[in-house]
């Protein structure tokens, strides 16, 4: 069964997320939405991830293998100015979607083994996961005009 590998992917996805929240909350202090709401949604990520412990203590935590293939690695530096937060923003959206793809792998695993549990835990991180992405998204729409046609 290669769902531990999945748990372990996740594992490290939503802990790669919740650093890169922090960091961009850090880098981009000046705005004060982007500092409050990313702490915030750190927080979230690490509750994600308590919320898996039973379960990666039922099935294991597996290591990919594949270091060529695509894994979530946290934002490590930040931009500056506001076409820097356009594509810290852009680079912690993409990253998101990582961890919300990872999500939806793990359910479809939750449901083949008929795992209420895990079920429950997937669909309310799942949920959260892609409201942080709405909100990138939508802080991206927000920013870009400044960064494009003003900013210099």
């Amino acid at each position: 069964m290669m769902l531990p590998v999945y748990l372990g992917l996740l594992d490290g996805a939503e802990a790669a997320l919740a650093a890169s929240f922090r960091r961009i909350a850090e880098g981009h202090g000046d705005e004060p939405d982007v500092f409050h709401i990313c702490h915030t949604l750190a927080k979230q990520c690490d509750a994600h991830r308590e919320r898996f412990v039973s379960v990666i203590e039922r099935y294991g935590r597996g290591e990919d293998d594949a270091p060529d293939r695509l894994h979530a690695e946290e934002i490590t530096e930040t931009r500056s100015g506001a076409v820097g937060l356009l594509r810290d923003l852009q680079d912690l959206y993409v990253l998101t979607k990582m961890v919300d793809a990872t999500w939806v792998v793990v359910k479809q695993a939750a449901l083949g083994l008929r795992d209420e549990e895990l079920l429950v835990i997937v669909d309310e991180c799942e949920r959260q996961t892609n409201l942080q992405g709405e909100w990138i998204m939508t802080r991206i729409k927000q920013a870009a005009p400044q960064a494009l046609l003003v900013a210099r």
